[in-house]
């Protein structure tokens, strides 16, 4: 995100509890920044607004151990400064940095295996039986794509199971993220042994290029799936997104608050086609959040229908 776009919650309790290193700012004076609690909360609120992005007082020192490499980029004196810096209109190039910063990216391919057997032999079968006569295109989109891996799991379905069963129908795979890294990541397809370790052998042989400590994806697969940089929180940029039929936005609405993720959420509502299926993390749910939905119970998953 999905990639999950952010992955948090374990990392929380493994942060290490030192202060951050004496940097030397501007005039060779050695200080440690710290970040105080009237700017934490004032550059908490700005994140929120932006983003919907919520770090609770507990999660201070995550924060901001994440920005404090922006301020020593940007050789700033305080994150007080960074802040103010940030806040500048033509300073978009820097939002996104920090969306970087503060973003923790942690997947690997077919994390949801119960969600993608549903998907190939439920989910895609009834959507093509629906488009008989209407239309001939099916689009995925992995909303928070994260580095990759999801969107390109979505591709080896695609490629190796379904495009051979529905040769008429045209597979279309967006993903995005609120991370301009991981999406260039993700673009080069590269991985190492962590992210590919349970995709199928024969799809391994198939689709991937050992080369000793990293596994190369296939042009072909790549070329299947088109990335993007969106802000889920951003209704323009979602809006951008039109006649999805299947959306994966899986751990990325636990990081929210409420209102947060029913903006979110309607949001993807919105760009779903009708009869459209949404599948969130495993932890998630829309109780709460949305009546929208229909909760689908499949034989080992769950999913939202439009």
């Amino acid at each position: 995100m999905a990639s999950g776009l952010f992955k948090f919650g374990q990392q929380f309790q493994q942060q290490q509890q030192a202060k951050p290193n004496p940097l030397d700012l501007q005039g060779g004076e050695n200080r440690i920044l710290e970040l105080d609690d009237a700017t934490f909360i004032e550059f908490r609120n700005f994140v929120y607004e932006k983003s919907g992005i919520y770090f609770n007082e507990s999660k201070k020192y995550l924060f901001e151990s994440r920005i404090e490499k922006r301020v020593q980029a940007l050789k700033l004196k305080s994150f007080k400064e960074y802040l103010e810096y940030i806040k500048l209109p033509n300073n978009i190039e820097e939002l996104h940095q920090l969306y970087d910063a503060i973003t923790i990216n942690e997947t690997y391919f077919f994390r949801a295996p119960q969600q993608f057997e549903a998907l190939e032999k439920i989910i895609v079968p009834e959507l093509i039986q629906e488009k008989q006569g209407k239309s001939n295109y099916l689009r995925f989109w992995s909303a928070a794509s994260s580095t990759g891996e999801e969107a390109y799991t979505l591709a080896l379905i695609v490629k190796e199971y379904l495009m051979p069963r529905y040769p008429s129908i045209t597979f279309q795979i967006l993903a995005s993220d609120i991370n301009t890294q991981v999406i260039e990541f993700a673009r080069r397809g590269v991985y190492k042994e962590y992210a590919i370790r349970n995709v199928p052998p024969h799809l391994l042989s198939k689709y991937f290029k050992n080369n000793g400590m990293t596994y190369e994806l296939s042009e072909d697969i790549r070329k299947m799936v088109r990335f993007a940089n969106i802000n889920l929180y951003d209704e323009k940029a979602v809006k951008t997104i039109t006649g999805v039929d299947i959306i994966f936005c899986a751990n990325v609405l636990i990081y929210f608050d409420i209102p947060s993720k029913q903006k979110v959420v309607s949001y993807l509502y919105d760009v779903l086609n009708p009869g459209g299926y949404l599948f969130i993390g495993y932890s998630e749910s829309l109780h709460g959040i949305s009546k929208a939905f229909s909760l689908i119970h499949l034989p080992k998953a769950l999913a939202y229908k439009k």
